[in-house]
């Protein structure tokens, strides 16, 4: 079943996932005695730091050593505590994969990583830094819950959501400051997607940071007598299969938008159900097989065509096929 949310009217305050993510951990640090955080160097810019200030005897920092980071955190967790393992994300899932594969995954062992700096809009540090193939490879992991949040509400829900599961959770929040969209009566919940927007001709599924640029798009395509459905799937994995099937069943007709490879990532995810489940036409918004490269990040939303008028010219194109 959706969950309905109660959506902030303005898209103009703005806040980071990371930022939030730094300030609840050390919040819950004090709710929870079995929390630990593990950084791999970048605590300053993940915000882990500000676990680090409050309880130095239960951080730390492995330095440039994402391998043993997750490592660590496996013996950690084994010992009974929470370990949040954090670093960016083309460091979180690339260097140490086949220790998560085999340590954490497999196992099914208490382990989160909690990855910042996910997608094009890195921004200048460039190709080497900008991740868009995290969610594929990490979804494919038995166990593994696969999380991104829309906004910095979102992301403090779900880390409380996180510390209830029992089990292996990745979450990639953003560098770039994105949209408020809920407010703090928003409950999140693992495996349950949210109903943004109602709408009747078209469905937009999207997560992350896209979400707001979907909603900006429906605005739009609203005055053109477009009416768009717009869907924050937060939870990749477990997937609300349930609700992209109404949705495709209400609508007729659905676009997927993601800061990340269309291959393996919500589009591939959506496809897969709805090809098995309710065929229906659909067209997927994300980088394009490409690599990055270094700008600002809206000059790059803009190239890599995930920005308002890409999203509205895959509806348009997607409802010549209804």
């Amino acid at each position: 079943m959706s969950v309905k949310a109660e959506r902030s009217k303005e898209l103009t305050k703005l806040l980071g996932t990371r930022n939030v993510y730094g300030e609840v951990l050390a919040e819950l640090g004090e709710q929870y005695e079995h929390i630990v955080a593990l950084n791999a160097d970048l605590s300053g810019s993940t915000k882990t730091e500000l676990f680090h200030q409050k309880f130095p005897h239960r951080f730390f920092n492995m330095g440039i050593s994402e391998q043993d980071m997750i490592g660590t955190a496996v013996g950690l967790a084994r010992a009974g505590k929470i370990p949040f393992a954090s670093t960016f994300s083309i460091f979180a899932v690339g260097k140490p994969w086949e220790q998560i594969r085999q340590s954490v995954a497999n196992p099914n062992v208490n382990v989160k990583i909690v990855a910042t700096h996910g997608g094009i809009t890195v921004g200048e540090d460039g190709a080497s830094h900008q991740c868009m193939e995290d969610i594929g490879i990490m979804r494919v992991l038995p166990n593994m819950v696969v999380i991104l949040p829309a906004d910095g509400i979102e992301t403090r829900t779900a880390m409380k959501a996180i510390i209830e599961h029992q089990g292996p959770v990745y979450m990639r929040l953003s560098r770039m400051n994105v949209p408020v969209l809920f407010d703090e009566s928003y409950d999140f919940k693992i495996g349950k997607g949210t109903v943004v927007r109602e709408g009747r001709d078209v469905s937009i599924v999207a997560t992350g940071l896209m979400v707001s640029q979907s909603l900006k798009a429906v605005e739009s395509l609203e005055q053109e007598g477009i009416s768009a459905q717009v869907i924050n799937i937060s939870t990749i994995k477990p997937l609300d299969q349930e609700l992209i099937i109404q949705a495709a069943r209400t609508t007729g007709a659905v676009v997927t938008a993601e800061e990340h490879s269309i291959i393996g990532g919500l589009g591939s995810a959506v496809a897969e159900v709805l090809s098995e489940n309710c065929p229906t036409p659909l067209r997927r918004i994300g980088t394009q097989d490409t690599p990055g490269t270094s700008g600002k990040p809206v000059e790059l939303l803009e190239r890599y065509q995930l920005n308002p008028q890409h999203i509205i010219s895959a509806v348009k194109e997607v409802l010549q096929q209804k």
